[in-house]
């Protein structure tokens, strides 16, 4: 029990290990993984995956809870997890006890942001890039509202594609700016390792750097980030760091690492929700009796583990067997498909070279700097050939009209501002139906881009396919939205009546804002 040995990691049919690694690409995916035949997933970044081998191992853990539940809840699982910490502490090259797990990144950001105690004259400030994942700005949003004015939001403007010091200087001047000009005292940064979207890689290390430069404690959201980034916080030395072991460590949903430093993990006074490992300030003023009543019992087993750990090893009963298989993961990924150096090396090199033949194939581009630095990563950014109508901006208004503008090369539709999240609702749907496939898809500066993710079960096939794939959705938009505007309202009704009662396919056609009653709100990718 405990050992992760008894675990076939690598199939027989894939021949013995001294023939080395196997080759990435489909007879991987259809060995190894658990997709629908007809399914092509390129959007591997919002959710993540599993091979059979870590479903397997999944479901003996959770096999082992039902056979004996106290006794592996209580005990086994302790020492389970154990494992999974020091197998991810490792591969994050940082003490095991500064490494515990949470459900997902997002946790992890509200645990820090939650249990930070503001000052009480007001000039705390929380800065943020406006890339900012959208469960995360809620967050701040929350925050901002719960303290009651103690604290407030800042956010830090970015225009891509632009280079890693032009970040860099953007937050030095939005620090000089609140501190020197408006008396605000920033307290925390929030950034990603590689933003969602556009889904590019983000100077995490220079930024951290810079917040121990003006004294401001960095908190790192590498959602997107272990599996696919090479991590090494002891050496970048973040104040506090999570990132999703579900999405690119081929971890059971859901799972994230979440990583304080010894320094600062007196700040984390409790875990969300708060349970068994929570311990109560002693307070001189307090009564003996009220003292006594805050020695509560606990019905766990001893332990001899550091508060911090201790927090979060039991937060309530829920099933933390995706946690548990951690280490199974990072097993399989070494000894299957040949370590991380390789997996973050070829899936880095597959999503720069698929993003190139996608965007020649729509006649637009990648969405990337000079240095090339904004996909070193596995996600690549493409615009597709569709834009959003502009509008006229008031005279003497450089700075928006700038930001406003849009290349008219190649583009086969003009979307009014009023139809882009219906235009955008109405691709994703055809895409799941029609094509059996997902694109994360946002509207940036004025157009679309598709975000396509690379892995280990795709190849330069599947990004062709998507180029085709997306050429003819967007020239289906094109055709739909190129109708006349200059019709009566009663043709209008008329003709929507009569599609909606004869037509078997009416969910295929464009829905412009004159069909609609509503619009759903724009769709968002985590």
């Amino acid at each position: 029990m405990g050992s992760t040995q008894d675990l076939p990691l690598r199939p027989k049919e894939a021949g013995p290990d001294e023939n080395g690694p196997v080759k990435f690409g489909h007879e991987l995916r259809d060995r190894e993984f658990l997709f629908d035949p007809a399914y092509r997933n390129l959007n591997h970044g919002s959710f993540g995956t599993i091979p059979q081998a870590i479903r397997t191992r999944l479901r003996t853990y959770q096999d082992r809870a039902e056979a004996r539940p106290d006794p592996f809840i209580r005990y086994e699982y302790p020492k389970l997890l154990d494992l999974s910490r020091a197998a991810v502490a490792q591969l994050l090259r940082v003490p095991t006890d500064t490494c515990v797990f949470v459900p997902n990144a997002t946790s992890g950001v509200n645990t820090v942001l939650r249990n930070l105690v503001w000052h009480p004259d007001g000039r705390d400030e929380i800065l943020y890039f406006d890339t900012i994942y959208g469960g995360c700005a809620r967050t701040i949003d929350y925050v901002v509202e719960d303290r009651g004015g103690l604290v407030q939001g800042r956010v830090i403007p970015l225009s891509y594609p632009c280079e890693d010091d032009v970040i860099v200087e953007a937050f030095h001047a939005a620090v000089t700016e609140a501190v020197e000009k408006e008396g605000k005292r920033p307290r925390v940064c929030l950034f990603d390792v590689v933003s969602s979207n556009p889904g590019v890689r983000f100077p995490f290390e220079a930024i951290t750097a810079a917040c121990r430069e003006r004294g401001i404690l960095s908190l790192v959201d590498g959602a997107q980030g272990v599996g696919m980034v090479d991590l090494d916080l002891g050496a970048v030395d973040p104040d506090f760091f999570v990132s999703n072991c579900h999405k690119w460590l081929h971890v059971p949903r859901g799972c994230a690492v979440f990583y304080v430093p010894l320094r600062n993990q007196a700040l984390i006074r409790s875990s969300l929700p708060t349970s068994h490992g929570f311990v109560p300030k002693d307070s001189s003023s307090t009564g003996s009796e009220e003292k006594k009543m805050k020695v509560r019992p606990n019905p766990l087993p001893p332990s001899t583990k550091s508060a911090f750990v201790n927090q979060f090893e039991f937060v309530g009963t829920v099933d933390n067997a995706p946690y548990l298989c951690v280490v199974d993961s990072i097993r399989w990924r070494a000894e299957v498909l040949g370590g991380e150096e390789r997996i973050r090396g070829e899936l880095t090199e597959l999503a720069r070279q698929g993003g190139a033949k996608v965007a020649q194939m729509l006649g637009t581009e990648v969405l990337d700097n000079a240095s090339r630095s904004l996909t070193r990563c596995s996600m690549v950014n493409v615009a597709l050939p569709l834009v959003v109508e502009q509008q006229q901006q008031p005279e003497g208004d450089e700075e928006e009209k700038g930001k406003g503008e849009v290349p008219k090369e190649g583009v086969v539709a003009v979307i009014p501002g009023s139809d882009a999240a219906a235009v955008t609702n109405w691709i994703l749907e055809r895409l799941m139906e029609d094509y059996k496939t997902f694109v994360a898809l946002f509207v940036y500066r004025g157009r679309w881009w598709a975000r396509l993710s690379a892995q280990v079960y795709l190849e330069m096939d599947d990004f062709e396919w998507a180029g085709r794939t997306l050429k003819e959705v967007c020239e289906r938009v094109a055709r739909g939205s190129t109708r006349s505007e200059v019709v009566s309202g009663l043709f209008i009704l008329f003709e929507y009546l009569i599609f909606s009662i004869i037509s078997t396919s009416l969910q295929s056609r464009i829905p412009l804002s004159r069909f609609t009653t509503h619009h759903l709100p724009p769709p968002y990718y985590t």
